[in-house]
């Protein structure tokens, strides 16, 4: 026997309660699927469900597919401890499926969602996508790894390994009517304290929770704040693909104007420098990746994944200005060259959209803000400041000059929308949804990360408006030497502080999950 069989038959033959051994279901019918049911009435906290599923899954002890947290709250005498004890929700919509680039996730007709571990390339962008932390990064494995409802024992007939495990049976497995859950019973039956609105995702795990709780509850790992991943990978990926993006457009509009005005053409090195900043970063997400060589296959879900989008939108960018920059080697301009370049510009525009959409989730609250789109456009005002510095170096201070224009006023938007970012935090009060990830991602802006924050709030400024105001100024009073070393100085600062503002962005992104997770293991926080 294993040892959650052994530990069933222990407790069988002392008479202690136990989860049921085999389960008692009535067939299926259609619109109906299977369900945990957790009832915290009865959970002593004990983690047997957690040492069962890993004993039992073969996982290491980082590797959790089933968590217990733990929430307190009330005054003395009258005060409660509660466990809970999640796993995958199986959710009837559930977020990491339709977030997957490789559609490595299938929902079985008995509502089961499992992982296809052989299609996973180890994006992890389920992690983020799921508000309930089910999926785990298997960094043996080098993919994502999550409960399956031990699926395999429930097709023999028996129930999971955390539920025969459980000692006060806490744990069950249901059949639930789908159209009903969601029309009458999950908005009372299918929250628990400081999870994520179970509407999100249509999670069908059923709660029993105790009749009279505290009006305030608080998770017990409340005061444990840790930043999340910084994904280096990452922070390089976009920062270049939004300043290539932002600096073809001013090019294309460049060369629109030098149809029908006495402006010169964009050059060759102008032309080239976009293209680099694309190719050379698009292929930094690789590096964020489980499995490298298999990130062609994140182009595989353009139906319902914004990954699979900007993969394809970013990589046909990438593409079509190298044609472009062909074109221009060759001298070849016209008509043709401002068709194509439009092209590429509404591509481009559209992979940053979608690149921005895959932040705009609800398990991460602070990303999930119209204003993260519109700082990902913002941020490519360095695009402009480096061709303006290219123009002064070829000699065409009128050029320069226009460039320097159009980024003080995208860096004028830039810094509003980071100020806009900072009082949104400030607003938000303890009635918000999200309140608990965002007060936590402003301590971790203002106190974890402090220096790093006040370099962001002086550093911006400068680099974004005030050096490239001088740089002007010197410009059109002929003093190059120092217009150009303004603009090397400001093309600098500004590349610090957005890289510096991209760590920010990824490291204080609290998410949603399991409250007073102690033994997170291998949860991505």
């Amino acid at each position: 026997m294993t040892a959650v069989e052994s530990f069933i038959d222990y407790k069988a033959q002392t008479g202690l309660q136990c989860g049921s051994y085999s389960l008692q279901l009535p067939p299926l019918k259609e619109g109906q699927q299977y369900r945990f049911h957790f009832d915290a009435t009865k959970c002593i906290g004990c983690h047997c469900c957690e040492v069962a599923c890993n004993e039992q899954n073969n996982n290491p002890p980082q590797i959790k597919w089933r968590r217990v947290g733990e929430v307190e709250g009330g005054e003395f005498p009258h005060v409660l401890q509660m466990f809970l004890s999640i796993s995958c929700n199986h959710c009837i919509d559930p977020a990491c499926l339709k977030g997957c680039p490789t559609n490595a996730y299938i929902k079985l007709e008995n509502g089961i969602v499992i992982h296809d571990d052989p299609a996973c390339i180890g994006c992890q962008y389920c992690t983020w996508n799921c508000p309930y932390d089910a999926p785990i990064f298997h960094e043996e494995r080098h993919i994502v790894t999550k409960c399956h409802m031990c699926y395999d024992r429930i097709e023999a007939g028996q129930t999971p390994a955390c539920v025969q495990a459980c000692p006060e049976g806490a744990i069950e497995i249901e059949v639930v009517d789908v159209e009903r859950w969601l029309a009458e019973d999950m908005e009372k039956e299918g929250n628990a304290p400081y999870l994520i609105d179970a509407r999100y995702t249509k999670a069908t795990t059923r709660y029993t929770l105790p009749e009279e709780m505290p009006e305030h509850l608080e998770p017990m790992d409340r005061d444990l704040i840790r930043p999340a991943h910084r994904e280096l990978p990452l922070v390089v990926m976009t920062l270049l693909t939004q300043v290539s993006l932002v600096g073809f457009i001013a090019l294309f509009l460049g060369d629109l104007a030098a149809e029908f005005t006495q402006l010169p053409e964009p050059s060759f090195a102008m032309v080239s420098l976009v293209f680099a900043l694309s190719a050379i970063g698009l292929p930094f997400s690789a590096l964020h990746l489980g499995r490298p060589i298999k990130a062609v296959n994140a182009m595989k879900n353009l139906k319902t994944s914004w990954l699979s989008r900007e993969a394809v939108a970013l990589g046909a960018f990438t593409a079509l200005m190298g044609v472009v920059t062909l074109l221009y080697y060759l001298n070849i301009d016209g008509p043709l060259r401002l068709l194509l370049e439009a092209v590429t510009a509404v591509v481009g525009i559209y992979g940053i959209y979608a690149q921005s959409m895959i932040y705009r989730i609800p398990a991460k609250p602070t990303w999930n803000r119209a204003v993260t789109t519109y700082r990902f456009f913002s941020t490519g005002y360095i695009g402009t400041q480096i061709l303006a510095l290219i123009a002064t170096l070829e000699g065409n201070p009128q050029v320069a000059n226009i460039l320097l224009a159009i980024s003080i006023l995208l860096g004028s938007v830039h810094i509003y929308l980071f100020f806009e970012s900072q009082r949104f935090y400030e607003m938000v009060g303890e009635d918000h949804e999200f309140s608990y990830q965002i007060g936590r991602a402003q301590y971790l802006l203002e106190h974890t990360f402090r220096k790093l924050f006040h370099f962001r709030k002086i550093s911006l400024p400068l680099g974004a408006v005030v050096l490239p105001l001088f740089a002007t100024i010197a410009l059109n009073a002929g003093s190059f030497g120092f217009a150009f070393a303004f603009q090397l100085f400001g093309v600098v600062l500004a590349s610090a502080t957005e890289f510096v503002g991209r760590l920010l962005f990824y490291a204080t992104a609290v998410k949603t999950g399991m409250p007073g997770n102690f033994f997170a293991g291998a949860q991505r926080p």
